[in-house]
């Protein structure tokens, strides 16, 4: 059953990793930060691989978290000297659409399948290992890849060929931004009108407009406390894909591009590495001074 081996243990990829070991699936992991790679090796009772190289040596599925398309290339990169007809490479980065289908030209030159399979659900979803995941690529390489995706996932749902699941992701991106916005404005406005923010939320959680950034996020954001979650800079990375897309589907979406230009001037003051929900500094006018920060996407 030890068939997968994970690359890129950061807030996501490292609980990931945790629930395939639980599940007996994780044989390998490899880090570009060596020490995080021994380190949770030691912990699982798994190998730290060398290199991508070695450890796609040793398995067959090689699933990945990392953070940016040019970090996916460069993996899919140095596995490619140890995949062949066996291999199945699941991706679960978000990236460009073509990024994805460039990853699995590559991996198809070896004769490997890839997955295009990012993830929804936050660090909370990532721990509990009930993430959904959006997966692009063949039905046959999703078979065989699937008993892997269950150990991190609750839902998973194919969503077409290879690029489907970025194009899905970037939908949700879309969403999460309108949804922070939303979020922030209207507990700005309880603010100016004196309510209780903690009760505020709490009762809002349970109504209409309840969901679940309001639930998770809006007890912790209204004490100024904005630890990953979602990194601010991750966010503003991804809504700069969803952009590009609905320029070729000839839309604007002004929503999303609000919410750049808000992220811009929160990362220009330093905030890149706290979670989305420090957009609520802008609309409670907290100071600028950065705190909670995370730990590297890597």
């Amino acid at each position: 059953m030890r068939t997968v081996g994970f690359i890129g243990l950061g807030a996501m990829g490292a609980s990931m990793a945790r629930n395939l070991a639980k599940a007996g699936r994780l044989k390998a992991v490899w880090n570009r930060t060596a020490s995080k790679a021994r380190a949770l090796a030691q912990e699982l009772g798994v190998e730290a691989a060398a290199t991508p190289k070695e450890l796609a040596r040793s398995c067959p599925i090689v699933a990945l978290c990392v953070s940016a398309d040019a970090d996916v290339l460069e993996v899919i990169e140095a596995l490619l000297p140890s995949v062949g007809a066996e291999s199945i490479v699941i991706d679960h980065s978000t990236v460009s659409v073509q990024t994805a289908q460039t990853a699995a030209a590559r991996l198809r030159s070896r004769g490997a399948e890839f997955l295009d399979a990012p993830v929804s659900g936050g660090v909370e979803g990532a721990r509990a290992g009930t993430l959904v995941t959006m997966v692009g690529g063949s039905p046959e390489a999703l078979a065989r890849a699937r008993p892997a995706l269950e150990a991190v996932a609750s839902t998973i749902v194919h969503t077409g060929p290879v690029g489907s699941g970025q194009a899905l992701k970037a939908v949700n991106q879309v969403l999460c931004a309108g949804i922070n916005q939303a979020v922030c404005e209207a507990l700005a406005l309880a603010q100016a009108l004196g309510l209780d923010l903690k009760q505020a939320v709490a009762v809002l959680s349970k109504g209409a407009g309840g969901n679940w950034f309001l639930e998770k996020r809006g007890p912790t954001m209204i004490q100024g406390v904005f630890r990953p979650g979602f990194k601010l800079a991750l966010h503003h990375k991804d809504l700069t894909i969803c952009l590009a897309l609905a320029k070729t589907a000839g839309l604007t979406l002004p929503l999303t591009q609000k919410t750049l230009a808000d992220y811009a001037e929160l990362l220009a003051k330093g905030h890149g590495e706290e979670d989305i929900s420090a957009l609520w500094r802008l609309q409670a006018k907290l100071p600028p001074s950065p705190t909670d920060r995370g730990s590297p996407p890597w």
